[in-house]
C-alpha cells in the first residue's frame, strides 16, 4: 500500500495487524470530500495488502467520527453534480467494507455518528469504550440515512429498533448498543486499545484462510441486501439535499442554533 498518496488517513503496521486511523481530530473526524475519496478506496488497497491479515479502524483524538463535515455539505448544496460523486464514493465505501477479505474491526475510542457510525458498523466486530456514543442522527441536519444506515441498521437490531433510531436520530451509549446487540462490546475506555489488539492478534494467529472466507460467506446476504438498497437510499438522500429543511439545518449548525424545520 501506498502510505503517502493518503493525507487524511494515519496507517501503522502490528505484526499481520494494519491500523488505519481517521486523522482529523481537530474536526472529531468529521468526513471531509477528501476523506471520503480516501475511505471509497483504502479498504480494497487494504484487502490486497500483502503485509496484513487483519485490518483495525480507528479514530485519532477523542472521536471515532463525527460523520459529515458541514462545509462539504454546504458544498454539495452549491455545486451542481457534487452529490453524483459523494453517492458514487459512498456505494464504493460500503461496498468494499463488505468486499474486503479480511476481518475489519472498528475501535471507537469515541461517538461515532451518521457516516462514521455506518463505517463502524459494516466492520465484522465493533468493540467501543464505554464513554463512546453511537447513532445515525442524519434526520437532525434534514438527511435521509441513505449512505448505508438503511441496510446494516436492521441487520442488527430489527427493523422497528432500527426506524426508531434512524428516523429520530437518538444517539444511544456504547452500553446500551451492546446490551441491543449493535456492537459487540463495550469496554472500559482504559482497557479499550488492549482488548482490541487482543482480539486481532487472535485473529491474525488463527487459520487466516478459514477466517477470511467465513467472514465473506456471511456476508453473501448483506451484499446481495446493499446491493438492492443503497441505490435508491442514495436517491432519497440526494432529493434531501436539495431541501429546505436540510439547508437550515446546515445554517444553523454554522451558527449554533437549534434549526426550525418546515417540513420543506
Amino acid at each position: 500500500m501506498d502510505f503517502a498518496s493518503y493525507s487524511s488517513l494515519r496507517f501503522a503496521r502490528r505484526g499481520r495487524v494494519l491500523e488505519i486511523t481517521m486523522n482529523r481530530p481537530d474536526k472529531l473526524n468529521a468526513i471531509d470530500e477528501r476523506m471520503h475519496a480516501e475511505l471509497a478506496r483504502v479498504f480494497v488497497e487494504a484487502s490486497g495488502d500483502p503485509d496484513s491479515d487483519v485490518v483495525v479502524l480507528g479514530g485519532a483524538g477523542r472521536a471515532f467520527s463525527a460523520g459529515g463535515d458541514i462545509d462539504w455539505m454546504q458544498k454539495m448544496i452549491d455545486e451542481p453534480g457534487a452529490f453524483e460523486t459523494t453517492a458514487r464514493e459512498g456505494k464504493q465505501i460500503v461496498y468494499s467494507l463488505l468486499d474486503c477479505e479480511k476481518p475489519l474491526v472498528a475501535k471507537l475510542n469515541g461517538h461515532a455518528t451518521g457516516l462514521g457510525a455506518t463505517i463502524a458498523l459494516f466492520c465484522d466486530v465493533v468493540f467501543a469504550a464505554e464513554t463512546a456514543r453511537i447513532g445515525d442522527p442524519h434526520v437532525s441536519v434534514g438527511f435521509v440515512a441513505g449512505d448505508g444506515g438503511a441496510v446494516i441498521w436492521p441487520q442488527l437490531i430489527g427493523y422497528a429498533r432500527a426506524k426508531e433510531y434512524l428516523m429520530t436520530g437518538d444517539l444511544m451509549s456504547a452500553a446500551e448498543a451492546a446490551r441491543m446487540g449493535l456492537i459487540n462490546h463495550a469496554v472500559p475506555a482504559a482497557e479499550l486499545d488492549a482488548r482490541v489488539a487482543q482480539f486481532a492478534d487472535r485473529l491474525a494467529g488463527g487459520a487466516v484462510k478459514a477466517i477470511r472466507w467465513s467472514k465473506m460467506a456471511v456476508n453473501i446476504g448483506l451484499k446481495q441486501l446493499a446491493h438492492s438498497i443503497m441505490d435508491a437510499s442514495l436517491a432519497y438522500e440526494a432529493l434531501s439535499n436539495r431541501s429546505q429543511d436540510h439547508q437550515e439545518a446546515v445554517n444553523a449548525f454554522r451558527e449554533k442554533r437549534a434549526p426550525v424545520f418546515t417540513g420543506r
